[in-house]
């Protein structure tokens, strides 16, 4: 029995085909007899085609003519295949780019396409006819999710690639809350309506798209808001017909038994009225690594060409990807939380308000996707009114370098607690560095600012140096012995002294301020300083340009190509302390001691007018210097400032710190500490190279 095979051949508009009329508006459609092979043989059975086409045995029917579905019920990718003769040319498909034909011939606009064999309507988008289509749709659209780099850039990425050359709508749920990693959440599983996407009614033909005409009705679901007829959270109940759906991984047709009991579940009470009839619904689990993270179902319009089997491979694709990518974005919003909470926890939350001397301060991470890294800067308040003030950069923007850039940084806290010399801690930084590893290098600068003295004490470990403003509006660059970074081990740091004039503002910062690809550290330090000269100048000689916006406006000298680092700044406006706002006196180590101290703290807040404090004053100022004079072998140093707060402080060469404890109904002692701690409004006890200081704060 002999059968008839079609095989169809390039047109070509450069030379005709052998045998082919030209002026055939099919193109070339040689028919060629041969005999019918089994199925099996190895190529398709022609009855298998027929069946699929509609076609009877033994009857010669062009592709998408005679045969045509009229109903527009066919396979949307179905095409009849058939191997070319050996001394034929290979086929290949027509160029996407031709337009098409007027008139009603078959492949012409207004008639049947020849592959698909149905009407396509005006305006609406072009099925996949062939399975490199698939291919092609598949391969797009995976690369159009793998560029979200977060959870909804990802799930946008999936509705944008499938809507509207797969599917004419998508809903998309996931778990809530979304697992991350080995986590395994305790409680229901929850999945909540992500997003979800459509074609617009009134989108306009220009973009491939036509509106429904007005004599049409349209189903209930084109006119439904999808987001507001469906469920907005459903609960996975275990061993229903949902858990079920999603436990077996594999997307499914809407009409499939076990589609049809979960999608009620899925999409809640009337969410029935969104999917359409027939095989134009695919509910497709999404699972991640380990387990199922949610849901998509892909959604066609009545008047459009129902899925096919191979339609469930392609949901398949776009499920799996998606749902890698969902799971590999938790994951790295997890790291970017964990290195977010690290760098907060690592800078001061706030900045202090110590005496005579105003802060402000800024940090910016080398990029977003690199938010961590070694750069700090800190301000500790010590005793006498005067502050530390540190900045520092550990080498790299990892992990590391911020877990490194911690641990110096509460070493610096605990070195200044002991009021060491600037060079001294930077030595001891020096063999913490060490301790933690061999590779462990950073730069720091440390620096003592005493608002009475009106004197700054810098010592630098490789750092840049700093930049002072004086009040006038000029920027000198400071010269401070640049040193060895820590780390190197075995050197010596040296510190200078410097003049720190009211009005001054200081700034320290890394040098991802001043250096990067585009210029050298040196270009850097002069362009800082000149900015912060022009900054100056626009406030005037007389007043200095306010703190905060100076900040900004030194990080806006920042060009395209100068973030290759982090960048740390503190800048201090130094206020200083007036000297008539200052009393400083020595007492001898005896028993008169205590008397003469309420005696000169009498008559100094009398010179002040504040007379209202004079009982309370004389009480603790008695009570310390009585606990001071009873263990020290020099003289006691008393010193009362006078600023926004009444402070006194006791210093004397014990270095044991008092405690305090309550005394005993028969103790005749004891009770000193106890009241200062109730009627002043502050105290403390600091250690000091030489013993320690005890002070106490009284509201003016």
């Amino acid at each position: 029995m002999d059968s008839t095979r079609v095989t169809e051949h390039p047109t070509s508009y450069d030379r005709p085909q052998p045998g082919v009329d030209p002026t055939d508006g099919r193109g070339a459609l040689l028919r060629t007899s041969a005999p019918a092979r089994a199925p099996g043989a190895g190529a398709l059975p022609l009855q298998s085609a027929q069946a699929r086409s509609g076609d009877t045995p033994g009857t010669t029917t062009p592709c998408g003519t005679d045969g045509a579905d009229p109903a527009g019920t066919g396979p949307e990718h179905a095409q009849p295949v058939a191997p070319a003769e050996p001394d034929a040319l290979r086929p290949r498909p027509a160029p996407e780019a031709i337009p098409p034909r007027q008139g009603g011939e078959p492949g012409a606009a207004g008639g049947p396409d020849r592959r698909v064999g149905q009407v396509p309507t005006p305006g609406r988008p072009t099925p996949m006819r062939r399975d490199g289509d698939r291919l092609r749709f598949v391969g797009a659209a995976t690369r159009r999710i793998a560029r979200g780099l977060d959870l909804d850039e990802i799930v946008m990425g999936l509705c944008r690639a499938t809507v509207p050359t797969f599917s004419d709508a998508i809903l998309v749920y996931l778990r809530d809350p979304l697992p991350v990693g080995d986590e395994r959440p305790s409680g229901p599983v929850l999945l909540r309506l992500r997003r979800t996407d459509r074609i617009p009614e009134d989108r306009d033909t220009e973009g491939g798209f036509a509106p429904l005409a007005p004599a049409q009705a349209p189903e209930p679901w084109e006119l439904a808001d999808l987001a507001s007829v469906t469920a907005e959270l459903c609960e996975v109940r275990p061993g229903g017909a949902l858990a079920e759906v999603l436990r077996g991984v594999r997307p499914v047709f809407a009409d499939a038994p076990a589609a049809r009991a979960a999608l009620p579940e899925l999409l809640g009470p009337g969410g029935e009225m969104v999917v359409p009839s027939g095989q134009r619904a695919i509910l497709a689990p999404l699972r991640g690594r380990r387990r199922v993270i949610g849901a998509a179902v892909f959604l066609r319009r009545p008047d459009r060409i129902a899925f096919e089997a191979d339609d469930l491979l392609v949901a398949a694709q776009l499920a799996t990807h998606s749902a890698l990518g969902i799971d590999k974005a938790v994951l790295y919003g997890r790291e970017a939380y964990i290195a977010d909470e690290l760098q907060r926890t690592m800078l001061p939350e706030t900045l202090p308000r110590p005496t005579g001397v105003r802060l402000a301060s800024r940090y910016l991470p080398a990029a977003e996707t690199a938010r961590v890294g070694g750069d700090w800067y800190d301000a500790i308040p010590l005793p006498g009114s005067r502050v530390a003030l540190v900045v520092g950069d550990v080498m790299g923007h990892s992990m590391t370098s911020a877990a490194i850039m911690g641990q110096l940084r509460t070493t610096a806290q605990t070195l200044a607690g002991l009021d060491l010399p600037p060079q001294e801690v930077l030595h001891h930084l020096d063999e913490q560095a060490q301790r933690l590893g061999t590779d462990r290098m950073a730069t720091c600068l440390y620096a003592v600012y005493d608002p009475v003295s009106h004197r700054i004490t810098i010592a630098n470990a490789g750092h840049p140096p700093p930049v002072l403003l004086h009040l006038g509006g000029e920027a000198e660059v400071l010269r401070v012995p640049a040193g060895a970074p820590i780390g190197v081990g075995g050197v010596d740091f040296e510190a200078v002294e410097l003049d720190a004039p009211a009005g001054g503002t200081l700034l320290l910062y890394t040098d991802g301020l001043v250096e990067s690809r585009l210029r050298d550290v040196w270009t850097g330090i002069e362009q800082l300083r000149e900015k912060l000269a022009a900054t100056a100048r626009l406030t005037g000689p007389d007043h200095p340009p306010p703190l905060e916006a100076l900040c900004d406006e030194v990080l806006d000298m920042l060009g395209p190509g100068d973030r290759d680092d982090d960048i740390a700044l503190l800048a201090a406006r130094f206020d200083g302390i007036a000297p008539s706002d200052v009393a400083y006196w020595f007492l001898e180590p005896e028993d008169a001691a205590p008397g003469k101290a309420r005696r000169l703290a009498r008559r100094q807040l009398e010179r002040w007018g504040l007379e209202d404090h004079i009982d309370s004053v004389q009480l603790l100022v008695s009570e310390v210097v009585t606990n001071a004079v009873r263990y020290a072998s020099r003289p006691v140093t008393l010193r009362l400032l006078c600023t926004d707060v009444l402070r006194c402080e006791v210093g004397d060469d014990v270095p044991q710190l008092p405690r305090l404890r309550q005394a005993r109904a028969t103790d005749e002692g004891g009770r000193g500490l106890y009241l200062v701690n109730r009627l002043a409004r502050r105290w403390g006890a600091t250690r000091l190279s030489t013993g320690k200081v005890v002070w106490f704060e009284l509201n003016r």
